[in-house]
Formats: structure tokens, sequence, C-alpha cells
């Protein structure tokens, strides 16, 4: 993990610039796999506060899983131009956040930034655009409050393993609440797991 290169893919939007705004992260292994999946709402700011919001909330993640090499990717002209020192902050809102996105990034062994277009940063926008409709975090963008699987209820000695990383956990006592009461577990990778599964 260490000298692979992790992607950061990032993106942030406002509905009504400003208004309710969401950021949708994604870090990607060197063989693209997803590694994290991250949408959250934050309250009401502009577009240009969300992008660097969604660009620092994807460095402080990519930090904390001791990734040395990274490369960045939003579709936010502005936000990759300033943090290349291609165009001068002059926005107060956004000083302190390019402050500290240039503060994260010096942290890396290294560090690329890219214009990725709109097109290429789908799973990002999706996963912003979803905080937004829920007002909440959310980890999976194939989720939905309408049609997921209700958890089911998990006995002692029950294996679960995680589609996505592997890991495996055994239930060593069971929950007391009804089953339609639980809710779904999170893998330490942000996989949502249904606990029927086995």
């Amino acid at each position: 993990m260490k000298d692979e290169l992790i992607t950061l893919e990032f993106d942030g939007g406002s509905r009504g610039n400003p208004g309710p705004a969401g950021i949708g992260i994604v870090l990607r292994a060197a063989d693209s796999t997803p590694l994290v999946t991250l949408g959250r709402f934050i309250g009401r700011a502009t577009n240009n506060v969300a992008e660097y919001t969604a660009l620092v909330t994807a460095l402080q993640k990519a930090r904390d899983l001791g990734a040395r090499r990274i490369r960045v990717c939003g579709d936010s002209e502005l936000v990759i131009k300033q943090m290349r020192g291609e165009y001068r902050v002059k926005h107060p809102d956004l000083q302190p956040l390019h402050r500290e996105a240039q503060a994260l990034a010096n942290q890396f062994e290294h560090v690329t930034i890219e214009h990725n277009y709109r097109e290429k940063n789908t799973l990002a926008d999706k996963l912003a655009n979803l905080a937004m409709d829920r007002k909440a975090d959310v980890t999976d963008a194939n989720e939905s409050p309408i049609d997921a699987p209700a958890p089911t209820e998990s006995k002692p000695g029950d294996h679960h393993t995680c589609p996505r990383c592997g890991c495996a956990i055994e239930i060593k006592h069971a929950s007391r609440l009804r089953p339609h009461q639980l809710r779904p577990f999170i893998c330490q990778c942000g996989m949502r797991m249904n606990m029927g599964d086995r």
C-alpha cells in the first residue's frame, strides 16, 4: 500500500450556489479498485467550497490509509489550477481550504494533480448527489433506501466476509434488536455488508 499509487477522485456540488451542498470522494488502488467511497452532506455552501472540502477530505483519507504516492483527479478546473499554482486564490472563503489542501498534499512523497473530465468522475459525482438527497453520509452509490435489502438476524457463530476487501467477522453475541431494527454493517473499507450473506 505505501508504495502503491493511489488515485483520489473528488467532486462537490451545491444546489443554489450557495445552498445545500455535498461532497463525493473515491480512493482507488493501482488496479482501479475502489478502496474508499464516501458521500457527505456538508450543509450550506457554494460549489467551490464543496469542491475544496471534497479535496481536503480525500487527502485526509489517503493520509489515513498510509499512502505515500497519490494522483489527485477532479473536474473543477478552478480547484485544480489553484492547487497547481496556475490561478491565484482570491476568494476569502477558499483561502483557508486551499492552505489546508496544500498542507495535506505536502505530506505525501509524490503528488500529481490532474483535471478529470466530468464523464470520468461519475462515481464521486453520484456520491455527492446522494449525500445531498439524503442529507447524510453515504458509502455506496448503489444503495437505495427503497430497494436495499433489510438486514437479517445473525446468530452466534455466524461468519460474514466482505466482498470488497475479504476481511471476515464472526458473530460472538446476537443483537437484542429485532431484524427490522438492525442497521447494515459497514466494513472498515466502506463496503455495506448485508448480514444475511454468508
